[in-house]
């Protein structure tokens, strides 16, 4: 079992900035793919970006791709997002989410294990 906890979410103004950190505790390896998803009210989740085991390959969602950056410390079992430019059809629950591959991953339904989600609000 692997265990992912998300946290940095919180309420910021159009064109802010936060950063999210997933920390994961468990079976951990170095060796999973990490990913970062959101789902907004009434809307299905959908994938924001992806990280491969080593960090040496990454990819985003167009709607992030400029303004994002996944990132992952694999010493402190920590995956990342920094979140620049923030717009207000950024507001979601944004959660991350383990697979035990090396490639990068994008499709939620291959993934292994979840977090438990946290709050992104971008005022107007």
């Amino acid at each position: 079992q692997v265990q992912l906890v998300e946290s940095g979410g919180g309420l910021v103004q159009a064109g802010g900035s936060l950063r999210l950190s997933c920390a994961a505790s468990g079976r951990t390896s170095s060796t999973n793919a990490m990913g970062w998803f959101r789902q907004a009210p009434g809307k299905e989740r959908e994938f924001v970006a992806t990280i491969t085991w080593g960090g040496g390959s990454t990819v985003y969602a167009d709607s992030v791709k400029g303004r994002f950056t996944i990132s992952r410390d694999n010493a402190k079992n920590t995956v990342y997002l920094q979140m620049n430019s923030l717009k207000p059809e950024d507001t979601a629950v944004y959660y991350c989410a383990s697979v035990a591959r090396r490639m990068a991953v994008i499709t939620s339904s291959d993934y292994d294990y979840w977090g438990q989600g946290t709050q992104v609000t971008v005022s107007s």
